[in-house]
């Protein structure tokens, strides 16, 4: 059974950090695409930043500069180092896989970041 579990999430203020980690169990994590989307209410999820095993990166312009993604697959986890937050990054933070052109997701976790 696949699992990603997001953890990391919280309330913080303008201009502040967090570090948002992603486990994943049940799949293969090597040479896999893994990815950080984010949601608000009322809107369609959103590419955040996705790497490859590689390590090749692909951000949002809203998050280039100030979020950076990485992976450790001995340790089967995906992170996402957010720095200078502003009140818009605001949403639910989720994390998937790309496993064999399966699509699996995380339960989120809420970034709130307040002005």
């Amino acid at each position: 059974q696949v699992r990603l579990v997001e953890s990391g999430g919280g309330l913080v203020q303008a201009g502040g950090t967090l570090r948002l980690s992603c486990a994943a169990s049940g799949v293969i994590f090597a040479g896999n695409v893994m990815g950080w989307y984010r949601q608000t209410p009322g809107k369609q999820r959103e590419l955040v930043v996705t790497i490859t095993d590689g390590g090749s990166t692909n951000y949002a312009d809203s998050v280039k500069g100030r979020f950076t993604i990485s992976r450790d697959n001995a340790k089967t986890t995906v992170y996402l180092q957010m720095n200078s937050l502003k009140p818009e990054d605001t949403a639910v933070y989720y994390c998937n896989i790309n496993s064999g052109g399966r699509i699996y997701w995380g339960q989120g976790t809420q970034v709130t970041v307040s002005s």
